[in-house]
């Protein structure tokens, strides 16, 4: 057996923060601006994700950074380390990134809220893998506030005369954000109250209670992993979606830091599909 070729990083991009606004109490976005950002104009993916790298200010680190080489000349506690987040929209030499933040918990979200212009920003070139299919006879998005960006993107992009339904589960009304949808998407905000996100089944209770239209669908459904699986029965057991119409993935675990979560991608109770 032969082991798989590393995978090689995608390249980075250096940008600088044009400005930051608080869209809700809980998002902030952070328009950046930097150069040569074809791969981002040209992609074709609503959930078009980048890796964001943070180095720590006092090491005077320079990107691009070699996170190979660095790892050969740092300790752990010292290297960069990266995030996950969906590209909210691109425009021209500017990229937007919707940030949840909650007070000082968690590494992203607290640089969102302290972000000011000129502030560096470093992202790799664009992942993704779904683009809503203009052909399909109705749609149906479901996620938490981490999936708002990808699912707003994917509103955004439908054909006029769609139909179908978007759950999004935030905390309370003032977490919602203006949405442009086709007004055969009927939007429907889940709040979840004072239970912190990820440690409730409302989400998959508001899908549940849902019934799929006539047609052949197309379902995105992305957030926390255990609302993931809750959402996965629904769509391919209850419904009986076959898995080439389904969008499904978890962008995060309730009670996991990011560096674990991402480990348990490769163990059982990280599998999704």
């Amino acid at each position: 057996m032969t082991d798989r070729p590393a995978r090689a990083p995608r390249p980075q991009h250096i940008l600088h923060v044009v400005d930051t606004r608080r869209l809700s109490p809980h998002l902030v976005r952070v328009r950046a601006r930097g150069t040569d950002l074809a791969a981002f104009r040209d992609s074709p993916h609503t959930d078009a994700y980048v890796k964001i790298t943070f180095a720590k200010p006092e090491l005077g680190l320079e990107p691009p950074y070699d996170l190979v080489a660095l790892r050969e000349t740092l300790p752990a506690e010292d290297l960069p380390v990266t995030r996950t987040y969906t590209v909210r929209a691109v425009d021209g030499d500017e990229l937007t990134i919707d940030f949840v933040v909650h007070g000082d918990e968690g590494l992203a979200g607290p640089w969102a809220a302290r972000a000011q212009p000129g502030d560096r920003l470093v992202v790799s070139s664009p992942g993704g893998g779904y683009a809503p299919d203009p052909s399909a006879d109705w749609h149906l998005f479901a996620g938490d506030e981490s999936a708002l960006p990808a699912i707003a993107a994917a509103l955004e992009a439908l054909p006029s005369d769609a139909v179908g339904a978007a759950f999004l589960e935030v905390q309370s009304a003032d977490e919602r954000v203006p949405l442009s949808a086709p007004a055969g998407i009927v939007v429907t905000w889940v709040h979840r109250g004072e239970a912190p996100a990820g440690s409730t089944p409302v989400l998959a209770e508001a899908v549940g209670g849902w019934h799929p239209l006539k047609g052949r669908g197309q379902v995105f459904a992305h957030g926390e992993r255990e609302a993931m699986k809750a959402l996965r029965d629904i769509v391919f057991t209850r419904w009986g979606l076959r898995r080439e119409q389904v969008s499904l993935s978890g962008y995060w675990a309730y009670g996991r830091t990011e560096d674990r979560f991402q480990a348990e991608k490769r163990e059982p109770i990280g599998k999704i599909l």
